[in-house]
């Protein structure tokens, strides 16, 4: 299928092109992409222009080039995604095909600390509920989440067993995530966590921490990710001005 757009997006849209085909199972991890000759055919774009595509999306992890031999598309993270999207955990488990689970650790009604009081526009003495989950994909651990949400918005409580915390908030609440403001930090060896994820000593964890707003611009939630480094694959295009 020939792609149309202008000279400067082009590559980009080759790389939405592919990176869909994956999602939806036309490539499969491991598979062998077509020539370039063939491929940037079949694209309707020049080679020139299928090079950049592919290079950025090997910078990306995507596929991997092996000189003399060809393109082939990477074998598959859990978690692969543009860091600038918010999605659930459960969302990015099931895209990449597989099974998402829960183990829920504890949940439990607290006095907020200073720093949750911050985050989530607290005054003093307003408590926080706290959801601690292990998310598996295929029953392998590969995410343990913390989540806090101020009290008055859920004061039954959690009560489900394994679906998206966004889509439980609302459920419950009417509350609509609409956007979050996240930093991210790479972590070592935490004896909990890292045993909670099965993770070795040597092995990295990327966390992410995030405060969660809904429609109305009022934070919601306050959530740390820690996500097995092994596991997750983020990227971001970045484009001139």
């Amino acid at each position: 299928m020939s792609i149309k757009g202008n000279v400067r997006s082009l590559f980009l849209l080759v790389m939405d092109k592919i990176k869909s085909d994956i999602e939806t199972g036309l490539l499969r991890p491991g598979e062998r992409l077509p020539s370039e000759a063939e491929l940037s055919k079949q694209l309707g774009v020049s080679r020139a222009t299928l090079r950049e595509a592919l290079r950025l999306l090997e910078e990306e992890k995507i596929v991997i080039r092996r000189h003399g031999v060809g393109t082939f598309i990477n074998s598959k993270p859990v978690f692969s995604g543009g860091i600038g999207e918010l999605f659930s955990v459960t969302d990015a488990i099931e895209r990449q095909g597989y099974t998402a689970g829960t183990l829920i650790l504890k949940t439990s009604f607290g006095e907020s600390a200073e720093e949750e009081r911050k985050r989530l526009a607290l005054n003093p003495g307003e408590g926080v509920l706290i959801v601690e989950r292990i998310r598996t994909a295929d029953g392998e651990p590969v995410v343990y989440c913390v989540d806090r949400i101020p009290a008055h918005l859920v004061p039954e409580g959690y009560a489900a067993s394994g679906e998206s915390i966004f889509k439980w908030l609302e459920s419950v609440t009417g509350v609509r995530i609409a956007y979050a403001v996240a930093d991210i930090e790479p972590v070592g060896y935490n004896e909990k966590v890292s045993n909670l994820l099965h993770c070795d000593k040597s092995a990295p964890m990327l966390l992410l921490k995030q405060i969660h707003y809904d429609e109305s611009e009022k934070p919601v939630l306050y959530s740390h990710n820690y996500f097995r480094a092994d596991k997750i694959h983020f990227h971001v295009v970045r484009r001139r001005l």
